[in-house]
């Protein structure tokens, strides 16, 4: 049994609400531990002690010596990588191969990559001509922010809590952070590790607890907080963006989506089946850029049809730990609800069931798990309510089109914008179609492939603003000009 205690000000506590829920491991559905839940006063004292930390040893640091303390902090994740795997398996169920490969060390990379941004992204200097002759000159700073609040998600728990704490400290922030009350303990665990290298109290701080009436409603209004960041579905950021609005706060948000994948006869059969199998059913469907609709041109429909259909009845459910299991279970009891209600859906909307459908009978171990059968659609129509809607689980409508300006409509006739993934082996088509995607991020012959120093955020309803490389710094700093007159 592990609990999960806030880390406030360089210590764990429980803190004062003396409040808490059970936290469970949605393979098998049992207890592992107590999550003690933040409120006013927790949340208080945690802004209380980001602010501190910004005037004290953490705010007059060196740019060298802040980014040599987020190198320490990445080693120190892989030196313990092993705890950091362990606690993101029970958190989430997912399959060890994915965690280990993806998860931590994506999570611990996060720190590098941004403290070496920082260091390496110059600003701007301007001569001015003024009417004396004698003239001026300009030049940008960047200063921190402040206080940065971070809300992060369930379904990639330590990877997009680091995604934004990584570059938020590299800019000399403090944070408070509101993990999911899905998956706690990673969050947690690294107050363990800023505490080993030596991060100076304050500037890392953890509030466990839920939305309303609780650490994210508290945290997201507070006065002191400058700036929030946050992932999760869109219905949570318009929430937030409220709240934001009070003092004119910042807002970085990445929201939902309903993503497209484009597939033309001219692609690699091979390479399109492998990628969007991949991008449907990994994470059990509960990624934020994954494929809920695919559009296959009309003279290879069926064939693709087929092999997905094979490709997802040969994924195997079961065990995290057992290298052979490649599909995990959904975050929790409630969100299966969610999800299996949507497959109900599904066939009163009038779909075709290619495979899949409903909840998967599992071993006595895991009967008591979040399990669903990963599910192929094909029939419906652009206005079913599983194709308009996103619904975060192991599914995937297929539908034929006939034209390039038809599969761009199609993809584009939805009111989120995070994703593409195109997938044809015709050079110009790929930049033409690549082009016209309403999305952030339009992948060509790929999926789930990022460079770290390229934008990354989305459009529509999707999100607002960028993250990754120099566009995370635009947010997470203020950029001063100093004018001298000489």
């Amino acid at each position: 049994m592990t609990d999960a205690l806030h880390f406030i000000n360089g210590e764990f506590t429980s803190g004062k609400s003396g409040q808490n829920f059970d936290n469970f491991n949605p393979a098998t559905g049992e207890k592992i531990g107590v999550v003690h839940e933040a409120l006013k006063p927790e949340v208080d004292a945690a802004v209380a002690a980001a602010r501190a930390a910004l005037k004290g040893p953490w705010g007059k640091m060196s740019m060298v010596a802040r980014t040599d303390l987020l190198h320490a902090v990445a080693d120190e994740i892989n030196n313990r990588f092993d705890d950091f795997l362990e606690a993101e398996i029970l958190d989430t169920g997912k399959p060890r191969g994915l965690a280990s490969h993806i998860d931590i060390p994506r999570g611990a990379a996060n720190f590098k990559v941004f403290a070496d941004t920082v260091k390496n992204v110059p600003t701007e200097s301007f001569m001015l001509d003024t009417p004396d002759a004698t003239g001026a000159l300009n030049y940008a700073v960047r200063k921190p922010k402040g206080v940065i609040a971070v809300i992060s998600p369930w379904n990639l728990p330590l990877l997009l809590m680091t995604w934004k704490v990584g570059p938020a400290l590299a800019c000399g922030n403090t944070v408070v952070v509101k993990p999911s009350e899905e998956t706690p303990l990673t969050t947690t665990l690294l107050g363990e590790v800023m505490n080993k290298v030596g991060m100076p109290a304050g500037v890392f701080n953890v509030v466990h607890g839920f939305g309303p009436d609780s650490a994210g409603a508290f945290l997201t209004e507070h006065p002191d907080v400058d700036a929030i960041t946050f992932t999760g579905e869109t219905r949570t950021g318009e929430i937030i963006t409220r709240a934001a609005a009070k003092g004119l706060r910042q807002v970085s948000m990445e929201c939902g989506g309903k993503n497209a994948g484009i597939v033309f006869a001219d692609c690699d059969m091979e390479k399109a089946i492998e990628g969007s199998l991949r991008s449907a059913f990994a994470n059990c469907g509960q990624v934020c850029l994954g494929t809920e609709r695919i559009y296959v041109e009309r003279p290879i429909f069926d064939e693709f049809v087929a092999r997905m259909k094979e490709g997802a009845e040969s994924l195997k459910l079961g065990n995290p730990n057992d290298p052979e299991t490649n599909m995990g279970p959904l975050i929790s009891k409630e969100h299966e609800e969610k999800v299996l209600s949507y497959m109900a859906l599904a066939e009163e909307e009038g779909a075709t069931v290619v495979t899949g459908g409903g909840k998967a009978e599992m071993p006595a171990e895991f009967a008591g798990g979040c399990w669903v059968r990963p599910t192929i659609w094909t029939g419906l129509p652009e206005n079913a309510r599983v194709i308009r809607e996103e619904i975060f689980g192991p599914v995937c409508h297929i539908t034929p089109f006939d034209t390039e300006d038809e599969a761009v409509r199609l993809a584009n006739d939805t009111d989120y914008g995070l994703a593409t993934a195109i997938w044809t082996e015709n050079l110009s088509r790929a930049h033409r179609v690549a082009a016209q995607i309403d999305v952030g991020i339009a992948w060509v012959n790929s999926w789930f492939l990022r460079d770290l120093r390229t934008a990354f955020g989305g459009s529509k309803q999707s999100g607002i603003g960028r993250e990754g490389g120099v566009h995370g710094l635009e947010f997470y700093s203020e950029l001063k000009n100093i004018c001298v007159k000489l």
